[in-house]
């Protein structure tokens, strides 16, 4: 079963591989697309009319770079999966992939409150003076997110311990 949720790991990230730059590429054709989502998503008391087209711009890009902070986690984890799904479990490769993982993840947190605040401070750039915004947003999702990567860390220092002692019980048999 464990082997079969490993694949099923292993497909949700290739799904994820794909999809992810599909979309990035698709927001860059139709703008109007991104900037609805982004006044959707970002909460914030922005004069939308003010925003000019480097605004927008810049502001994708910020997006991007935050996003491939996450899809190098995902390549990093769907290598992992691949070896598990394998039934190879206790290895210095899987390890290094999950630790890789988790190390991105928790910096995948650590910059979603810093890009939040870079948006609001990039959108409200032509606000009068007084008016501009520096909006800090740090919820649940960010601890969830950085707990996850804690976690993930301590799995990969697992993998080690595993690692040697499946080497250790090698020698015995």
């Amino acid at each position: 079963m464990t082997r079969k949720l490993a694949g099923l790991v292993c497909w949700l990230a290739n799904l994820w591989i794909v999809m992810l730059p599909v979309a990035v590429l698709y927001t860059a054709v139709d703008f109007n697309l991104f900037q609805g989502l982004a006044r959707e998503k970002l909460t914030l008391a922005i004069q939308w009319s003010t925003v000019a087209h480097w605004q927008w711009l810049a502001l994708w890009l910020l997006t991007v770079a935050y996003l491939g902070i996450g899809y190098l986690g995902v390549i990093n984890l769907r290598c992992a999966f691949v070896s598990f799904a394998r039934g190879q479990w206790f290895n210095a490769d899987n390890s290094r992939y999950l630790r890789a993982f988790s190390l991105l993840l928790i910096a995948q947190a650590c910059a979603k409150p810093v890009h939040h605040a870079l948006a609001s401070v990039l959108l409200s750039w032509q606000h009068a003076p007084g008016t501009r915004i520096l909006s800090i947003a740090f919820d649940s999702d960010t601890l969830v997110l950085l707990a996850s990567g804690l976690v993930m860390w301590v799995m990969s220092d697992l993998l080690v311990v595993g690692m040697r002692a499946d080497a250790e019980n090698k020698q015995f048999v």
